[in-house]
């Protein structure tokens, strides 16, 4: 790795570029992620503050804007792998119930209680419900599918999530709930779109500043949940 030009983080303090050497059996494309990595400013941030992942800032920026993640809230992470949002719902949301669903087990997280399962299995609302004692105030979903290099399949992947996640809130929102997820620039489309409308009173598009200027993704925010 080599050291290049200066420049700015996210909290304003200086940082020297590091580029990274393409090393031999290693793809262009893995050299270039780990460039990133080494480069971004929310990677060191959350490294430094303690947070799983960088996406957790995408929550906080969202939350700041919304305010849906205040004491005593029930909140459902869905994919919540590696723990980046449960950790900000369970610091924000405090006293309230957060539950972090994945198909792949993690590490336990300060009040959070995780769960092994699939989302979209036919029994999975019922479970979580039971779990949570109720109806919940959020749910919200960072899932995107992997990446496969074509555009609109990748597209198509990570929308059919979004819309599963949002039936699963249909289904485990409280009146008034917000439900929010991951989705592509252009946003929620078609059926789905139409559908959050019917059942929700607001529903904005946002792409927050920690979302990293070239990544499509968008997050679409669904308030005021109609039951």
């Amino acid at each position: 790795m080599s050291e290049g030009k200066k420049g700015r983080s996210g909290r304003g303090s200086e940082r020297m570029f590091t580029r990274v050497k393409t090393a031999k059996g290693r793809k262009i494309s893995s050299t270039r992620w780990l460039e990133r990595q080494l480069n971004d400013p929310y990677v060191h941030l959350a490294q430094k503050e303690g947070y799983r992942s960088r996406a957790a800032y995408k929550l906080i920026e969202l939350d700041d804007r919304f305010k849906f993640l205040l004491p005593g809230r029930s909140v459902i992470d869905l994919g919540a792998a590696p723990g980046g949002w449960a950790q900000v719902a369970a610091q924000r949301a405090k006293g309230g119930r957060i539950i972090g669903i994945d198909i792949q087990e993690m590490d336990s997280l300060p009040n959070v209680e995780l769960m092994v399962m699939d989302f979209m299995a036919d029994d999975a609302p019922d479970k979580v419900i039971a779990l949570a004692g109720g109806r919940v105030d959020a749910v919200v979903s960072d899932m995107a599918a992997p990446v496969t290099g074509h555009k609109n399949t990748d597209h198509l992947r990570t929308m059919s999530l979004a819309e599963a996640a949002a039936y699963f809130s249909f289904d485990a929102l409280k009146p008034g709930g917000l439900f929010c997820a991951k989705v592509f620039q252009g946003g929620t489309e078609g059926g789905l779109l139409d559908e959050l409308k019917s059942r929700f009173t607001q529903v904005s598009h946002v792409k927050p500043k920690a979302s990293r200027k070239e990544s499509v993704e968008l997050y679409v925010v669904a308030r005021g949940f109609k039951g």
